[in-house]
């Protein structure tokens, strides 16, 4: 099965909301972010395709890896997902532009019909276990 490598952030907001997308074209619900350019880190294409989706800067050191997954890809039937995920806490505001139609803050607790599979398998449990260590 192929495997399909990108990067993704997940946005916090303080009350436990996570942004998510949904790419043009497509039906399911994901982190933002997108394939590497050559030679381009993880952490170095989370940060540019933010900035080109969403218009939202972040700096690398505002980020927290979260880890890499994998799983199946949400909108190429066949193909898998391994996916570096980031952290990234606080308040911002994204304006859907590029490949981006939608936008949606979901709560990690009550994953939203339409959620990509990287989401509710794996970066929604590990943000409530986090959540649940913090009370």
């Amino acid at each position: 099965m192929p495997v399909i490598t990108v990067s993704a952030i997940a946005f916090l907001r303080a009350d436990g909301r996570v942004l998510t997308v949904r790419k043009r074209g497509t039906s399911a619900y994901m982190l933002p972010g997108g394939k590497p350019e050559a030679g381009e880190t993880a952490l170095a294409t989370a940060v540019r395709e933010v900035r080109e989706e969403l218009g939202i800067r972040v700096s690398p050191e505002q980020l927290e890896s979260l880890g890499t997954f994998e799983t199946r890809a949400a909108n190429e039937a066949g193909h898998a997902l391994r996916a570096t995920v980031f952290l990234a806490r606080g308040d911002v505001a994204p304006v859907a532009q590029a490949e981006i139609d939608d936008l949606r803050w979901e709560d990690p607790a009550a994953a939203s019909p339409g959620s990509a599979p990287l989401n509710v398998e794996h970066v929604f449990p590990v943000l409530e276990r986090r959540a649940a260590e913090a009370r």
